[in-house]
Parts: C-alpha cells; structure tokens; sequence
C-alpha cells in the first residue's frame, strides 16, 4: 500500500492551524495507520504530543521531530536533508499508512522565509499541501487573496495545494468566503477555537467534526498528484538504496579531510562498510581532531601490508603481462594510492573506489582503464552526472571522459547513460544534443548526432530517444510544441547526451552554477566495477553521495 501524505501549512501557523491539526489526523487514523512528523519544532513544545495522541502509528516523540527551529532558521540547506532523513527514518520504522506533516509554529522571532522553508519541506518529503488561512480581521477578498499568496509560494516549491481551510470564520460568513475561494480544491471554513494544549482538544474536534466531513478531507488526498523529486529527497535515497544493500567502497586518499569527514557520517549510519587507505593511527588521531567519532568503524588498509601487498603484485604482473609488467615496476606503480585502492577491487577485497579529491580524473581512471577494463560488449569508458533540479533528476553525459567521439561511441554513450538513469529509478527519455532540432540544421556536427541517433534505435529499439535536438527544445514542452511538434520525447529529456566532451563538462557546469542545481558524480559508465571519480573541489556532501551512488552501482 502507497503512503498517503499531508502537510499542514499556514502562514500564521497559530491556533487555527491547530485545530485543522488535529482534525486531520483524527479523520486519517479513523481509517489508516496514521502519524505525525513535526519538521521544525521546540523541544519545550507541547503541542506536538497532543497530536501524537490523536494518532495511531506508535510514532514517538523523538521519531516525529527533525530540527530545532534556531537550526531551521539559521541554516535551512543543511535543515532540509536532516529533515528529509529524520522523515524517511521514522516512516520505515512505524510504517504508517498516512503521515501528516505539521509546519513550524507560531514565533516570537519573525522570519519571512519561513512559510516558503515549509513548502520546500513539504516539496522534500514528496507531500502535497493543506492551506489553513485565518479569516480573523480579513474580507473574503482578502482571504482569496491570502490563498493565492500561499499557493503560488507552494507551487513554487513544486508541490500542490489540495484544500484550504478558512480557520476563525463565523457560521454567517462561511458562505461567502467558500463563494470567494470557490475553485479546483474544496475549501472548509471552521470558526475560531483557541486550541494550545490538551485542555483544549475536545472543543478542537468538535469544531472540524461539525464544519469538516471526514470523508470529504481522505477523497481530496485522493485527488492526482504528481510528487516532486528535489535534490534532498534524491540524495537521502542515495543512501537509502546504499544502505540496504551494503558494499564496500574503498577511499584511497585517507590523508584528505573531506574524504574523512565523508567517511564519518557514512560509517556513523551504517550505510557502507569503507577500506581507507593509509596509515591507521594518523588518520584516526586526526578524526579525532575533527570531532569524528566513527572512523574506527572503517577497516584500515597500510601500503607497505606485504600480506596485501605481495598478492597484489602478481596479480598486476598477471594483468599486465602483455605490458612486460614486473615484479619491481609493479611495487612501483603500487606506490600509487589510487593504484593500490583499484587493485583492492580486483582483489575482491571492494566493491568499488571512489578517488579524485586530490588526484586528478586521470590518476582516477588510468588504473581502472588498466586492470579493471570494459564490460563485456562495452567499447568504452563514459562520465554521466547526475542533475538534481528542483522537482526532478536528469542526467547528463559525457563529461568527463571522451574528448570528440564518433557516432559510434556517442551512441554507446548515450545507451549507458539511459542504463545509469534507470539504474537511479529514472525512466529514460534520451535526447541526442546539437544545433539542429530534427533538420532545422545543416553541417558535419549534426550528420554525426543523427548518425548516432540512428545507431541508438537501432541497437536499442525500445528506447525513447530524439536527435538530433537543441537543448530547449529537449527540456521546455513549450518550445518543443514548436520546434519538434509531434514528437513524445521533445520537451520531457532527462538523459542530455552531449556531442563531445567540451559542450557536456562547459553544459553541465553552466547548469549547476547558473540553476543552483546539485551535480552527483561523474559517475564513470561502462567499467567492470564501479570506480567513480570526485572533483578537487568537491564538498564533503559530494563525497557522500558520490560514495552511495558507488555502492548502488556495485549492487
């Protein structure tokens, strides 16, 4: 059975917002498993206890809260994945049936943002939106006013508004006010009911029962709604995924403090088991020195272990044989830590290797491109990232890799490209890039991306794919419907195959700076094992998610 999910926003966020509360999660518990999760709210609060006991999910006081509302207020971006955790948490331990979001409450410190955090919240954790708007001192007018206000702020968050509830309004208004909101969602007018604490719960229910069907309120959850994708919730279920399916990633630049710190959080949370390579005293004492508490959860892995070391060196004169590889240029070569950690994985002792933090894309690959080699029908290497938007996730290849490929491998790019979105959960709908939408251009250039376009439907028949094609006629509908009228796959791309390696890395950079979207990976496409390379200016959130998107690839 799907979660049914609801939060209850309001910009006052006072007792009418109680009430319908407590309303709701009485009318989804009379039929559904149902809990309450508080985002933001004061540990000294009340109110939420109140809720909980209306609620029939055995969820506790701990699991239903996420931050403090100083934390919400002072740092939203890092509030928002702690949140989407705290959520994702709580909902596999109770597994409710219904959950009922609750937004932050009323303030002595006025923080105009805050009623849009709420509906970047609700956006996270994939939840459409009850408004609840106070008639109290407002025209009709400006109750419809109020309404439109909030809805494009919830719109904007890329989630929905499926009712509104018109809170301290009179019996004798209630009329006029629905005849004012009148629309595409119902709206329920409840009069006012002073509701802070238990004492006052009984009069609480009264109220919504007499002025709200339960059965009108479970048929508007009913209603389509098309939940977003942000970047928070795309980046917990990274870890998710990881974590149910542990692997072991190797991280052979154990001496940076990003790789550390990374490694920290991962191994606090049990999401992999890690092989860090280095010196075990040294790095441990300057975990130490950063505040870590669970490096000692990783295995350690010294250069000079001649137990590791001595296999390692014939299984590399093995595989580079043909190469005249010895014995003394193979000790040699392992001096090399991304070396050494690529050849943990085809020792079998990894799954997988994430480097690069200090180490260029080259020093990353080389080794893997060596010894871990193609898979079997693969006949190259490619870098996808994985782009996470407002409302969704595409991802975008090559860049990282193939300098000017040729219709062949451009085609061979773009059919893992679509194997890395499903492996994600996207279903990919490929857009081959050029100048030219569909012929409207002529030149060399466009020959080869309509060559390879011909290349992937061939190869890959049941692929939605569309080439060649401009990039806004890929991503806008609106452009398509005059650029590529008729085509199903113009204006929904999710997998941009890029012509070659100077539009994919100038492409994907403009987008991530220019859009505030969050680039994951490159994911490297095509080798035996995953190996994934970061960026040397890669923040330490980078390195967690490039990590459990290495362990996904190795499930």
């Amino acid at each position: 059975m799907s979660l049914t999910t609801i939060s209850i926003l309001s910009p006052e966020a006072a007792n009418g917002r109680n009430v319908v509360a407590y309303g709701v999660i009485r009318a989804l518990a009379s039929e559904k498993k149902t809990g309450v999760f508080r985002p933001a709210v004061c540990k000294k609060d009340t109110f939420t206890d109140v809720l909980l006991s209306a609620a029939n999910a055995g969820i506790t006081r701990e699991q239903a809260v996420g931050v403090c509302p100083r934390r919400a207020r002072e740092d939203k971006e890092g509030s928002r994945a702690d949140i989407v955790a705290a959520y994702q948490e709580t909902v596999a331990a109770a597994a409710p049936e219904a959950m009922v979001v609750v937004g932050t409450d009323r303030s002595a410190v006025n923080d105009p943002d805050l009623f849009a955090f709420n509906t970047d919240v609700a956006a996270d954790l994939a939840s459409p939106v009850f408004l609840a708007v106070c008639a109290i001192d407002r025209t009709p007018e400006q109750v419809k006013d109020t309404v439109a206000a909030c809805t494009a702020v919830v719109r904007k968050a890329c989630t929905e508004v499926l009712g509104v509830f018109v809170t301290g309004c009179p019996d004798e208004n209630a009329d006029e006010v629905k005849s004012a909101l009148a629309g595409d969602v119902p709206v329920w007018t409840i009069p006012a009911v002073d509701f802070s604490d238990a004492g006052h719960a009984d009069a609480a229910a009264a109220a919504f029962d007499a002025h709200v069907p339960a059965a009108e309120v479970i048929a508007a959850l009913d209603a389509p709604y098309a939940a977003p994708v942000t970047p928070y919730a795309f980046q917990y279920s990274l870890l998710g995924k990881a974590k149910a399916d542990r692997k072991t990633i190797v991280l052979p630049e154990g001496e940076e403090d990003r790789i550390i710190k990374a490694a920290d959080y991962l191994l606090e949370r049990d999401i992999v088991d890690l092989i860090i390579v280095g010196d075990k005293d040294a790095i441990l004492a300057r975990g130490r020195e950063l505040g870590l508490n669970s490096l000692d959860k990783a295995t350690f892995q010294a250069m000079d272990d001649e137990e590791v070391l001595s296999p390692m060196v014939a299984k590399l004169c093995e595989l580079r044989a043909k190469k005249g590889m010895t014995e003394e240029q193979a000790r040699k070569t392992l001096t090399d830590a991304s070396y050494f950690g690529t050849m943990l994985v085809v020792l079998g002792k990894a799954d997988g290797l994430v480097s690069g933090s200090i180490n260029s894309t080259a020093n990353t690959v080389r080794p893997a491109l060596q010894v871990i080699k193609t898979k079997p029908g693969q006949s190259l290497v490619s870098g996808a990232f994985l782009m996470c938007f407002k409302d969704h996730v595409a991802v975008f290849a090559d860049c990282a890799i193939n300098l000017n490929p040729n219709a062949e491998q451009l085609a061979d790019i773009a059919i893992q490209s679509a194997e890395t979105a499903k492996a994600f959960g996207i279903e990919p709908k490929v857009g081959m890039l050029s100048y030219s939408t569909l012929g409207s251009g002529k030149g060399p250039d466009v020959d080869l991306v309509e060559e390879a376009t011909a290349i992937v439907k061939q190869k890959a028949p049941e692929l939605a794919v569309v080439g060649s094609i401009q990039f806004d006629a890929a991503w806008s509908p609106t452009v398509a419907a005059a650029k590529a009228k008729g085509n199903d796959v113009a204006g929904h791309v999710n997998v941009f195959v890029f012509p070659n390696l100077c539009a994919g890395n100038i492409g994907y950079k403009a987008v991530q700076r220019s859009s505030g979207a969050i680039a994951v990976g490159p994911v490297l496409q095509g080798l035996n094992r995953p190996v994934n390379d970061l960026s040397r200016g890669a923040l330490v959130q980078d390195i967690i998610n490039t990590v459990a998107l290495t362990a996904i690839e190795a499930q």
